[in-house]
């Protein structure tokens, strides 16, 4: 399913810092982040290889995209797979708005999505989903300051979201001006495995019981079709003068172990992107 909140061009210090948590089932082939594509369009970020996409990425000209599904009881098998959505915008030349509009002419061709486009030179962020169901998929720019986006609409007050929202906050406020220790907030905030209380679990359709064990923000369950949960967690900032830091702890499911790496670049400048 997934998690993210991020504070956007609303900080002293950083233009964009973005937390997400990627949940899969185990047994789906998964690339920790890297760089990976085309040696002239690289993107970094972790890889589905199973449908060949990816949940968050960004690259050296300062594009960046991420999803979580949205949450519904009886997905389609055959819909196309949300992580090209992702892809396709990295690997683009298109604005964010651009991308969102055509994104949105298709948006029936997928199984619940909510995808956030954003170019970091032209301090653009836009958000495109195409639920609910039946009704015209919506295309919005995301305004400055702090967001959390679970497996409902932006912002929606899902109580992980709420939690992860006063979480982030407050933290935000104890480091000021100073730079962010993405390690702690990672491990501080993106593992809290604390679940909603049964009588303000969101009503998606979905069963209870599931309902309830994705409540928590780090999520680790068991389900018919095997063991699901958080597989990723990351924090991805980005420095007024365009140093990127993406920070990753991700489990190793071959042996169990929880791995981490932190891979840092300096955005291309604006001059060099039209040139």
């Amino acid at each position: 399913m997934c998690i993210a909140a991020w504070i956007w061009q609303n900080h002293p210090k950083y233009s964009l810092f973005l937390l997400s948590n990627r949940d899969e089932y185990y047994d789906r082939p998964t690339r920790p982040v890297e760089w990976w594509g085309d040696a002239d369009a690289k993107i970094l970020g972790g890889k589905d290889e199973l449908a060949g996409g990816t949940w968050l990425g960004c690259t050296r000209s300062g594009r960046l995209a991420f999803l979580t599904n949205y949450r519904e009881p009886n997905p389609s098998s055959s819909a196309k797979s949300r992580g090209d959505l992702t892809l396709r915008f990295l690997q683009s030349h298109m604005s964010p708005m651009e991308y969102a509009e055509e994104t949105a002419k298709e948006a029936t061709e997928y199984n619940g999505f909510n995808l956030v486009l954003a170019d970091i030179h032209s301090k653009v962020m836009v958000y495109v989903s195409n639920r609910p169901e039946g009704e015209p998929a919506s295309v919005q720019i995301v305004s400055p300051g702090l967001h959390v986006l679970s497996n409902a609409k932006l912002d929606t007050p899902w109580p992980k979201a709420l939690r992860l929202h006063d979480n982030f906050n407050k933290l935000l406020r104890r480091y000021g001006n100073e730079e962010i220790q993405e390690k702690e907030v990672v491990v501080n905030l993106m593992s809290d495995s604390v679940k909603a209380d049964l009588n303000r679990l969101p009503n998606t359709g979905c069963e209870p019981e599931w309902e309830f064990n994705l409540s928590s923000i780090f999520v680790d369950t068991e389900s018919k079709r095997g063991r699901y949960g958080t597989r990723s967690m990351a924090a991805l900032s980005v420095v007024s003068n365009g140093e990127v830091s993406f920070y990753e702890r991700y489990l190793d499911v071959n042996d169990g172990e929880w791995r981490e790496h932190t891979v840092e670049f300096q955005m291309d400048d604006l001059q060099q992107n039209e040139d």
